[in-house]
Order: structure tokens, then C-alpha cells, then sequence
């Protein structure tokens, strides 16, 4: 499923039209994004929680020389699945 489809699905089974929807969904998803941005966890109970972790510095290779490289240490981010979400796909 992809934005699109999603905004349709919200949009038949809410009766809001698909603008409304779609506006929801990208403030949703901004809102998100600035929270992880500035280190914060969103948690939504039952549903999961999106936050950042940190992944360590590392030695890989380049591929095409084999020679090796540093890689930095970052943040990335994470979503940890809740409980209701789990039950209802197993």
C-alpha cells in the first residue's frame, strides 16, 4: 500500500474527503519527522513508537577496491511495533 492508496482507504471509510485526509496524513508525518529530528520519541499506545537510535562507527570496505573505510556513527531512525499491532498480525 502507498500514500495514495492509504489517503483513499481513510477517505471512504472516514466519509472526509481525500484533500482533508491528505492533509492530516502530511502534518501527521512532519510532525513526526521534526520530533525525531530534534531527539524526541512519538509513541502512540498499542500502535508502536518511532524514535532514534544511534549506530555506532564502523570499518567497512569499498566494494569495488576492497580497500577499508570509515564509517561515521549516526542516528537512524527506529519504529518499535506495540502490543495491539503485534496481536493483530499474528
Amino acid at each position: 500500500m502507498n500514500k495514495t492508496d492509504l489517503v483513499n482507504n481513510i477517505s471512504a471509510k472516514s466519509g472526509l474527503t481525500k484533500r482533508d485526509v491528505e492533509a492530516v496524513l502530511n502534518s501527521f508525518l512532519g510532525e513526526v519527522t521534526d520530533a525525531l529530528a530534534s531527539g524526541d520519541k512519538v509513541q502512540l499506545i498499542g500502535f508502536g513508537t518511532f524514535e532514534t537510535r544511534k549506530r555506532s562507527g564502523r570499518t567497512g570496505r569499498n566494494p569495488q577496491t576492497g580497500n577499508p573505510i570509515t564509517i561515521a556513527e549516526s542516528k537512524v531512525p527506529a519504529f518499535k511495533a506495540g502490543n495491539k499491532l503485534k496481536d493483530a498480525i499474528k
